[in-house]
């Protein structure tokens, strides 16, 4: 019973397993890719290009932007575990040449948490006793610095196929419509796909962040329309601005016919 009632205390998802380790990479990769690539499609039907651009377009945003996003998830935390194994080379030293003065620090630190007396210098004496122990409370106490257990690698690969496998969502409904003939509004269905990808994400962002499930998803949902939303004006703008200018270039080779050209389609730009 105390068990059930403190894995709900941490939202803990139980049948995750090993994989909850991993949670957050799988979260953030995967709320990058679905606003990065949806705002993509976003931006080029507001700029209404071909369908087959908009493909292009996509999967070169999610292939390029996760794959760099993985490897900068990657080398930040090989590079954390670098630093933290760096300072903890510097106090092994000091543990080796300047013992006095690690001892005092250990004792400053422990005063400072209320410890006095005959106590104070038994807990100085215990930990001061194994090297490795005195070594983790300098760390910790000292530096404020913990070890990162998790993978480097893992922590790259989970990045990579959160954004792919998430990121690839506001794509689908165009692949789809691309090898069979479809009479649908493909970006209605993509925004409703992307939108219960968002819930999703949002949902399993509550439990990373311990925070209320309807807020969490709430906060996906807004944020990652609201980026889609920009790019479609934005599409829409730079089109308008386009085709304006070449409207313009026409007129002046061609004073006469100017006024009778027709606006350029958007696939021909």
């Amino acid at each position: 019973m105390n068990s059930k009632k403190e894995q709900k205390l941490h939202q803990e998802i139980t049948f995750a397993g090993n994989i909850q380790e991993y949670l957050r990479e799988f979260v953030y990769g995967g709320i990058d890719g679905a606003v990065t690539t949806f705002a993509v499609v976003a931006g080029a039907v507001g700029a209404n290009l071909d369908p087959a651009i908009i493909i292009i377009l996509g999967f070169a945003n999610l292939l390029a932007d996760g794959f760099s996003m993985s490897v900068g998830a990657y080398l930040s935390s090989k590079s954390d575990q670098e630093n933290y194994n760096k300072h903890k080379a510097v106090e092994y030293w000091e543990v080796d040449n300047l013992p006095q003065k690690e001892r005092q620090e250990i004792e400053d630190i422990y005063r400072d948490k209320g410890f006095e007396g005959e106590l104070l210098q038994q807990v100085v004496d215990v930990i001061t006793a194994d090297k490795d122990r005195w070594v983790d409370e300098m760390m910790k106490d000292e530096l404020n610095m913990m070890e990162e257990t998790k993978s480097p690698f893992k922590i790259g690969l989970a990045t990579l196929i959160s954004f792919i496998v998430v990121g690839f969502i506001p794509l689908m409904i165009y692949v789809y419509d691309y090898f069979r003939d479809t009479n649908f509004d493909v970006f209605l269905w993509t925004s409703v796909f992307t939108g219960l990808a968002f819930a999703v994400v949002g949902w399993m962002k509550s439990y990373v962040n311990q925070t209320n499930v309807f807020k969490s998803v709430g906060e996906t949902l807004g944020l990652g329309f609201l980026a889609a939303l920009v790019a479609y004006y934005v599409g829409d703008f730079l089109e308008g601005l386009i085709n304006f200018s070449l409207d313009e270039n026409y007129r002046s080779c061609h004073p006469k016919n100017g006024s009778n050209r027709s606006r350029v389609p958007s696939e021909t730009i």
